[in-house]
């Protein structure tokens, strides 16, 4: 198959029923089942990931390394030059605009919820070594960039570029099934492709979910440090409400009107979180803790990669619990954010690609990973774990750090928005 060929596709523009059917029944038994019988789903589901971490998770870490390694070839590489799209192809966004999309496309509300979260529990239970001192601060951060750094964001990049050259450069559908095309032909009209394209919403429905409950956690939380608002699960359903409400409005607008618009709201929001904690906090040591952090994870990149605790198996738990978690859960989120990526990167170069969905916002994770994570682990080591909700709470007093609050707040919602709107494309 040449370059330019465009390969015949039928039609796309009605629901294909045996997926949009197959997935719904799918779901709804799944989620019937967790609802009528909360204790035995919980055991069963626990059950499962038990044994998919104990025995397949040297498979998940070997999938993971090999992406990333076949992601940064194709970008180095001569067929970095290639377009995503016919040679004319002109790129639909500014790199502003697109960035804004890439960002919000990859993270978004698990930059709060994990930004302080990781590092401290890391911090204060390492996988070996011992816990609250210099050097657990170190590994903490560390272990923390490779959860979040280069891995996180090859995953969605390869789904991405898989999609985009196979649909702008062949005219295949943008869907899922349009990778197995140099396998299986026009097989991937058949069962086969439904299949593909089932697990797909699948893993899309109970990502956003879990995505949007961690995220009204959060939005509640700040609503009621700064308004007083009760945490409980009315209000939280209201904010389920009211963030579908404005994710629909988004939707309608369309991807150029609304999810762009939404997307550099959205950045705009976690850049000025970002620079208030950096200015109000220990500035001088987050900046040499960000290059003192980056170097260390550059320099165990290869050895964390790989590193599956074979010899030290009371740590194996830990693996599971968060390395091989994380990989699930990118993974989960690939289809999704893969589709979303190669929708907005039509006209790009691989090798434009490449930089923007893997090194750009890989980059601007780790600062932010820094910026937050280290800002915790400080207060924690010179005043004490049971100090920190007293700090917060003292500090958020003042004029400049209730402005970050609100900011944060707003940004998970905006968050929680963005992955509902864009999730329904």
């Amino acid at each position: 198959m040449s370059e330019n060929d465009t390969i015949p596709k039928k039609s796309t523009s009605q629901i294909n029923k045996a997926v949009f059917f197959t997935s719904a029944l799918l779901i709804f038994l799944l989620v019937a089942f967790a609802a009528v019988f909360p204790d035995v789903a919980d055991k069963n589901f626990k059950l499962l990931q038990q044994q998919i971490f104990t025995n397949a998770s040297w498979f998940y870490i070997l999938a993971v390394a090999l992406i990333l390694l076949s992601v940064t070839f194709l970008g180095l590489s001569r067929y970095g030059d290639i377009k995503l799209g016919p040679d004319h192809a002109q790129p639909d966004f500014s790199y502003h605009s697109w960035f804004a999309m890439l960002f919000s496309a990859g993270m978004g509300i698990g930059l709060m919820f994990f930004g302080v979260a990781e590092p401290v529990m890391h911090y204060l239970s390492p996988p070996v070594g011992t816990p609250e001192t210099v050097a657990a601060a170190k590994e903490a951060m560390r272990l923390t960039f490779f959860h979040w750094g280069l891995h996180a964001w090859a995953i969605y990049a390869i789904v991405a570029l898989i999609l985009a050259f196979f649909s702008y450069r062949h005219g295949l559908p943008l869907t899922l099934r349009s990778a197995l095309y140099p396998i299986i032909g026009d097989r991937i009209y058949g069962p086969v492709g439904h299949a593909v394209d089932i697990f797909a919403v699948i893993g899309t429905v109970f990502g956003v979910a879990t995505s949007l409950g961690y995220g009204v956690l959060q939005v509640n939380a700040g609503l009621n440090h700064l308004f007083g608002v009760p945490i409980n699960e009315t209000v939280q359903v209201i904010l389920i409400v009211v963030i579908t409400g404005l994710a629909t409005i988004s939707v309608v607008s369309g991807l150029d009107k609304g999810i762009r618009i939404l997307s550099e709201l959205n950045l705009g929001l976690a850049l000025l979180l970002l620079a208030l904690v950096l200015c109000l906090g220990p500035t001088v040591l987050l900046l040499k803790s960000f290059v003192e952090n980056t170097g260390g994870y550059l320099s165990e990149l290869v050895s964390k990669t790989f590193n599956l605790y074979a010899y030290e198996p009371k740590s194996s738990n830990w693996l599971g619990g968060w390395t091989l978690l994380y990989w699930g859960w990118w993974l989960s989120w690939s289809p999704f954010v893969g589709m979303f990526i190669a929708r907005v990167s039509r006209g790009r170069t691989i090798r434009e690609f490449v930089t923007g969905v893997l090194f750009v916002p890989a980059g601007f994770t780790l600062m932010w990973m820094t910026v937050f994570g280290n800002s915790a682990i400080y207060l924690i080591m010179n005043q004490g774990p049971q100090t920190s909700p007293i700090l917060f709470s003292r500090m958020c007093r003042w004029p400049c750090l209730i402005s970050w609050s609100i900011s944060r707040s707003l940004l998970c919602c905006h968050s929680l928005q963005w992955r509902w709107s864009s999730s329904s494309l």
